[in-house]
């Protein structure tokens, strides 16, 4: 049986969930986007352009040639309501299994739950097929092994399925095929451009630094979940408090985690970074900061900080961030491509068909293994 929360914690959820999935797709291939507005067909717009910054020969093409079941096309590719539906009953089903059926009625700022899985799944399953058709510009195909592997995993997801998870999803063998040998190509086609990107990373570069840390906020929140400022009267009164327990510290009158445990507004107290993660203000005073050493208040939107430096500079950690920063420069660099390609492409989109599109709330649906039997067959 699901279980189901109380209607405040699904709002708290709701406002974490959304930011997740605005930022990220469920499945391993990630894919990046902007919100630049409310209106649905702006939002989605933006699903079918490149990953970055639109150029001026971008082609978004809106037109009523489709067929009855085409809810967009991206070069000469096309996806299906099928296709949508396997990505959108699969990543609705892994949400609502974990924080129960309560999450879907709860809205923030007017955007459901539901409406960010969908425009982050058409998101995820525009860029599939654009990589797939990549794939056919690069010349990039599937081994012997790697089509059998697919067979496989379709024939495993298939078989999992009830019946009326294939009617209302409208899927068969083929569709479901399909799916994966074009997720597989997408994978394959993103290790094939970037195999040869080997940068050199220093040990400063890759560096974690990790700081004891206290944060006063300047702003609260309102009962809508919006942000909203303090008066800069209780703004300074907050910089003097912040001044005051600073002093403690460096003076010794108390222990920093002490501190941090009685005034700190975060409900984390060491954190573990390395450049480029954290605030540029925060970067900045923390890494010039030696081991032991106490910083000044430092001002950012969230409020002000006061770290205390623990450790400069961890061997183990800093070998594992330079994996992560190689990594994070090939995506750059296919980004680039990928980019570049999708700036040659025509993008159609059915807007009618996808607003008549929903997630499916039927207790015989419970489907959540698509991505899960794809990873079990191509691993990273």
């Amino acid at each position: 049986m699901r279980r189901r929360l109380p209607l405040d914690v699904c709002k708290w959820l709701v406002r974490k969930i959304i930011m997740i999935v605005q930022a990220k797709s469920t499945g391993r291939i990630l894919f990046r986007f902007r919100r630049t507005g409310t209106a649905v067909c702006v939002l989605l717009v933006l699903m079918l352009t490149a990953c970055g910054d639109e150029g001026n020969n971008t082609k978004v093409i809106f037109t009523t040639g489709f067929g009855k079941e085409d809810v967009f096309r991206v070069g000469n590719g096309v996806c299906t309501v099928p296709e949508i539906m396997v990505y959108l009953t699969n990543t609705g089903n892994q949400y609502e299994s974990v924080y129960g059926p309560d999450v879907w009625n709860v809205s923030l700022n007017g955007v459901t739950l539901e409406e960010n899985i969908k425009e982050t799944v058409l998101a995820k399953i525009a860029q599939i097929k654009t990589m797939y058709l990549l794939a056919q510009e690069r010349g990039v195909t599937l081994e012997e092994n790697e089509n059998q592997k697919v067979e496989h995993a379709a024939a495993e997801y298939f078989t999992s399925l009830n019946d009326t998870e294939k009617e209302l999803m409208g899927v068969n063998a083929d569709i479901i095929e399909r799916l994966y040998r074009e997720y597989a190509l997408a994978d394959k086609v993103y290790q094939f451009i970037i195999q040869d990107v080997r940068p050199e990373i220093s040990d400063d570069e890759a560096r974690t630094i990790t700081v004891q840390h206290i944060l006063l906020s300047t702003d609260t929140i309102d009962n809508a979940g919006n942000r909203v400022a303090y008066s800069d009267k209780v703004k300074q009164s907050v910089y003097e408090k912040a001044c005051e327990i600073r002093q403690k510290a460096v003076e010794g009158e108390a222990d920093f985690v002490e501190l941090a445990s009685r005034f700190s507004e975060d409900s984390v107290i060491t954190y573990s970074f390395r450049k480029g993660e954290v605030d540029a203000v925060i970067e900045q005073e923390a890494f010039s900061l030696e081991t032991g050493e106490i910083s000044q208040v430092i001002e950012t939107e969230k409020g002000y900080h006061i770290m205390k430096c623990i450790s400069t500079f961890d061997r183990e950690q800093t070998d594992r961030n330079k994996l992560v920063i190689i990594e994070e420069k090939r995506r750059e660099i296919f980004g680039q491509e990928y980019d570049a390609y999708v700036e040659t492409l025509a993008r159609q989109l059915n807007t009618r068909l996808w607003e008549e599109i929903t997630l499916l709330h039927d207790e015989a649906v419970t489907t959540t293994e698509f991505f899960d039997v794809y990873a079990k067959y191509f691993p990273r």
